[in-house]
């Protein structure tokens, strides 16, 4: 059974030349499992799931159940703005051995919330694994309401969770006040996952974790066992450095910033573009400031 807490990672894909770099993502994995995290989530949008071709995706997430072999749950990011597609595409990942199913709110299209719940309960049905919606407004363009979250949960019993990243604390209150048992809110904003456990969330499904599983995971554990004074002082030793991954679209950051341990290469894929030189300094400070240490 999906365990829906502490620091899941959202991590990158990494790309050598037109393809995946599935030797650096098996090695992105490996350092993931090395360093406590407590789940992973390929093919989100820190994954530039929206660029890869339908072969890539698949390929994408079987490597990393391969290279997990159990050790971490995986729970690829799936949906597009096409119900049918979305359907389809649970169908297929859903044969690959993965744990869970990461939901994005459509995208574009801008459903109704009525739209939204009819989308996500054709994708629970099309599955028995556990579903997790997404909810991003940022880049979708529409916000689930926390009114449709809670009648999705109740409604369906494999929809077990969801990543919030509204960055409204309000609509977190609301959502994990109101919650049946066994349904977990996840942070979907780095810097706001202390805050968000403060008033309910489980965890965080984490940018920053690429770079800094540990201390992540460390923040996690350390507020779920009542240590908020030593939670606080992680967060805010690893603030400067979630900021800095921020400073252009990610996972153009993050992606710089693995190169720099030697996980893989930096290079995001069009239209995204590399990590601006300016910025490059300040990335790396932050990393420094947070206890990364980096290659000599």
């Amino acid at each position: 059974m999906l365990k829906l807490e502490g620091c899941f990672t959202a991590i990158i894909t990494p790309f050598k030349g037109d393809k995946p770099d599935l030797e650096a993502l098996r090695r992105i994995v490996r350092f993931q499992i090395k360093n406590g995290a407590d789940g992973l989530v390929p093919c989100g949008s820190t994954g530039e799931a929206a660029t890869l071709e339908a072969g890539e995706y698949l390929e994408v997430i079987k490597t990393v159940v391969d290279e997990a072999k159990g050790k971490l749950p995986v729970m690829p990011g799936v949906g597009t703005n096409s119900t049918a597609k979305s359907v389809e595409m649970v169908k297929k990942v859903s044969a690959l051995g993965v744990d869970g199913l990461l939901a994005i709110v459509p995208y574009y299209n801008k459903p109704t919330q009525a739209g939204m719940k009819a989308h996500f309960g054709a994708l629970a049905a099309a599955t028995r694994l556990p579903v997790v919606l997404y909810n991003i407004p940022g880049r979708t363009g529409v916000n689930m309401l926390p009114a449709t979250a809670l009648a999705l949960a109740r409604e369906y019993s494999n929809i077990v969770g969801i990543k919030e990243a509204s960055g409204n604390l309000d609509q977190v209150s609301e959502i994990a006040g109101g919650a049946p048992e066994g349904f977990a809110v996840m942070s979907g904003d780095d810097s706001l996952t202390l805050p968000m456990m403060s008033v309910g969330a489980k965890g965080v499904i984490s940018v920053t974790a690429n770079v800094a599983p540990a201390p992540v995971a460390r923040m996690c554990a350390l507020f779920r066992e009542g240590r908020s004074g030593e939670a606080a002082e992680m967060h805010h030793r690893l603030f400067p450095l979630v900021k800095n991954l921020f400073v252009e679209t990610n996972p153009i950051p993050v992606k710089y910033a693995a190169s720099l341990l030697g996980l893989c290469g930096p290079e995001p894929r069009l239209p995204l573009t590399p990590f601006t030189q300016k910025l490059r300094p300040g990335l790396k400070a932050a990393m420094v400031k947070a206890g990364i240490k980096l290659p000599s």
